[in-house]
């Protein structure tokens, strides 16, 4: 089972990511350890990938996605506000020769007028944590997954937000289920970072309804 993961993880190392990340976006890649372990814990613990209809919410050039896909999803939609994310992450499903993945250019925060509402089996997502110039929009794209979602939803959130990520899931009356506890080594993607990279801790969430 180790083997299978780690070769996931090899697949998504060819996956090609932003050159030039866009700071309000808070544009940063999911490494692909990060996304190896996501994925297979969900394919592998809760069968919630392999032929399911996938949602990946802030999906940037695709990790998640292709990842998806690999892992024999019936079908996974990325969805993402940049055009620049998402014609990297065109270039990597050709790559890939992937035909069980497809992408929309759409703000997933806002209105969809109820149409894709309880559209997908699961919804993925590495959101913005919500900090800097961004604050509030991970519960906003919470928020927005639970929407699509008719099983469960899957993401990562600082540790340190727990209590109030909980309060939320409580007001949103779903189960929430903190499956593991991740170091994300965050490389400096901008100026104003000082370090070349730094860990932060994150939760790897599964959001379930009750």
């Amino acid at each position: 089972m180790k083997r299978f993961r780690l070769k996931l993880e090899g697949s998504l190392q060819q996956v090609d990511v932003f050159e030039k990340p866009k700071l309000l976006l808070e544009q940063y890649p999911t490494r692909p350890h990060i996304a190896a372990h996501m994925l297979y814990t969900i394919h592998t613990t809760f069968d919630d990938i392999e032929r399911k209809l996938v949602a990946d919410l802030g999906c940037g050039c695709g990790v998640l996605s292709i990842g998806a896909a690999l892992l024999n999803a019936g079908l996974c939609v990325g969805f993402d506000i940049d055009e620049d994310a998402l014609e990297i992450f065109n270039k990597n499903a050709e790559e890939f020769e992937l035909a069980n993945v497809d992408m929309i250019q759409c703000d997933v925060c806002s209105s969809t007028d109820g149409k894709l509402t309880k559209a997908f089996d699961t919804v993925i997502m590495n959101p913005p944590f919500g900090t800097k110039h961004n604050k509030g929009m991970d519960m906003i794209f919470l928020k927005t997954a639970l929407d699509m979602a008719t099983t469960a939803v899957y993401s990562l959130h600082k540790t340190t937000t727990r209590e109030h990520i909980q309060k939320k899931a409580n007001e949103f009356k779903v189960k929430m289920e903190v499956i593991a506890e991740l170091r994300y080594d965050l490389p400096a993607s901008y100026k104003f970072h000082k370090r070349e990279s730094v860990d932060i801790k994150v939760d790897f969430i599964r959001f379930s309804f009750k």
